[in-house]
């Protein structure tokens, strides 16, 4: 049986057809990724269960990261989440003529909880502070949000949210390459080499992303589904190599060092200190 999602999901909206949508091979694609989210999500989960329960944090938000990809990348290969947007500039060219283009408004949705997550692991790994890594998180739903509205706008007002949203992600940025790498140096060689892999390989990624919104959302200039490809391998390297890398990294590297041992739900709690040391009115059975 062959993929007939755009068939049973087709590109009408309120009784009309969009003129600029992805095809069959857009649909294949977006659910080629989705097998490949969800087998990294099932292969990281695996994994985590070779450490301890206290051992797991990072494990558990890195599977969350590609589990949410796979629902998002199954909305895109069924040809939903999506609303058709008219284009700013009408092209010439077969696969981009037309007056509206389809744009999925679930990819945004994707990143919105999907990049915080990235953003956390490298930050829980560097030892960041809690106001530093808010202050970033919030920043990076900021990039997020005004590129959707970036998207959903059809006049050249677009760019201005699309500026903003860069400006945002350069002090993302700073944040990964400065202030992590101070915080990061006194935690040991090992943590160090993770902590500047997985940090340099998500800024190369991520400076891709506005490369991609100016050429398919913004600007209409590649077609649906050459924006499925960009996207998709950009995801893929976002998402996927990412998690490999990290998680690799972190073999050897016992959580409690950086503070993240979680305690079992069966571990005894340790005395604290001002218990031991309160005073007691039984008599002692100490020998003299």
């Amino acid at each position: 049986m062959g993929n007939d999602a755009t068939h049973v999901n087709p590109y009408i909206v309120n009784g009309k057809t969009v003129d600029i949508h992805i095809t069959v091979r857009g649909s294949d694609l977006y659910f080629a990724i989705c097998a490949v989210m969800g087998a990294t999500t099932l292969g990281i989960l695996a994994a985590s269960y070779v450490r301890p329960r206290t051992d797991r944090m990072l494990y558990h938000i890195t599977a969350a990261i590609t589990m949410i990809a796979t629902f998002s990348y199954f909305t895109m290969g069924s040809n939903l989440g999506w609303t058709p947007i008219d284009v700013e500039w009408r092209r010439s060219g077969a696969a981009v003529a037309g007056r509206n283009r389809q744009i999925f408004y679930v990819r945004y949705i994707d990143w919105f909880i999907t990049t915080p997550l990235i953003l956390l692991d490298l930050f829980l790994t560097a030892g960041m502070p809690w106001p530093t890594i808010v202050w970033t998180i919030l920043l990076d739903w900021v990039m997020v949000v005004l590129g959707l509205v970036g998207t959903l706008v059809r006049t050249r007002y677009k760019w201005g949210f699309f500026t903003f949203a860069c400006a945002a992600m350069f002090g993302i940025l700073y944040q990964l390459v400065w202030e992590g790498r101070r915080h990061v140096k006194p935690l040991g060689t090992d943590v160090n080499r993770v902590y500047l892999t997985c940090a340099a390989w998500t800024l190369l990624i991520w400076i891709c992303y506005p490369i991609a919104w100016g050429v398919c959302e913004g600007g209409n200039v590649i077609p649906p589904d050459s924006e499925a490809i960009f996207y998709s391998v950009l995801d893929f390297c976002s998402k996927v190599v990412f998690s490999i890398l990290f998680l690799m990294g972190h073999r050897a590297i016992d959580p409690a060092r950086l503070g993240l041992r979680i305690r079992a739900f069966d571990e005894p709690r340790h005395t604290s200190s001002a218990a031991r040391d309160k005073p007691t009115n039984e008599p002692s059975t100490a020998v003299v």
